[in-house]
């Protein structure tokens, strides 16, 4: 029977969601079976055999969905594998160098023993929601700095984790 993961996130315009898509894309390619979910919208995650979460960031804080999320799943969430993704900078600075998890991320991840973080750049476009954005955007800022390539080689890790685990047990 295959691994179950799930891909929970929390978004505003959908730039993170479009990056929990492509991991839960990779996981499958791996052989894993991988939902995708706003974690705003996710009741139950037992039946699940590892998760990742991701939050976009904002003002040094991870989206409002995946903290309440991983809140409400503590107990569910220490007992499997874990990882963790933020989606943030729109700048080049997550393809040049390993950004750590912000203090909040940190926090939870010593909490619950998440295996890993990894922060990928972020994408803010015309049309994104917010009067922060629109600010952004306007001063020229804005743009599309999320690595696909990076992002996948980091899902493909993940499924490399899950799979020699289960050739363990």
């Amino acid at each position: 029977m295959p691994i179950s993961v799930l891909v929970a996130y929390g978004t505003t315009n959908g730039s993170t969601a479009q990056i929990a898509e492509a991991v839960a894309e990779v996981l499958r390619k791996e052989g894993l079976t991988a939902d995708t979910a706003p974690a705003g919208s996710v009741k139950d995650v037992t039946r699940y055999d590892a998760v990742v979460v991701g939050g976009g960031l904002y003002a040094g804080r991870w989206h409002k969905d995946a903290r309440r999320f991983v809140r409400r799943n503590r107990s569910a969430l220490a007992a499997r594998p874990l990882w963790f993704f933020s989606s943030g900078p729109l700048d080049a600075t997550a393809s040049e160098r390993d950004i750590p998890p912000v203090p909040g991320v940190r926090r939870t991840m010593t909490r619950l023993d998440a295996r890993g973080h990894v922060t990928f750049g972020g994408c803010l476009v015309e049309g994104a929601k917010g009067r922060i954005a629109g600010m952004i955007l306007r001063s020229g800022k804005g743009g599309d700095f999320r690595n696909f390539p990076e992002i996948e080689a980091w899902a493909a890790r993940v499924a490399g984790e899950l799979a020699k685990e289960r050739q363990t047990t």
